[in-house]
């Protein structure tokens, strides 16, 4: 799992008929402390996460296991919305 931060939206008119219906994020890796790590990532949502929310990320056969994507061509989802982290 790694977190990230939505920064926008992909619209794809033509894609895989699995991926009707399904929300497209752009999604920033970051660090424990919110700095940016390199890269973006496109995951599916599954949580209905918001513009700059921190979120949860999970890839590969993982993803394929989240919610509604079951037999979907997808390598990255959106599990989860993070409201704080706390360090020990």
């Amino acid at each position: 799992m790694i977190i990230g931060r939505i920064l926008g939206t992909v619209v794809s008119t033509q894609k895989d008929e699995r991926l009707h219906g399904k929300k497209l994020l752009i999604v920033k890796p970051i660090n424990l402390d919110g700095s940016d790590q390199n890269g973006y990532v496109v995951a599916v949502d599954t949580v209905g996460a918001g513009f700059h929310e921190k979120v949860i990320i999970v890839g590969g056969s993982s993803a394929r296991m989240a919610e509604g994507n079951k037999d979907c061509p997808v390598d990255s989802a959106i599990i989860g919305v993070i409201d704080t982290i706390d360090f020990i």
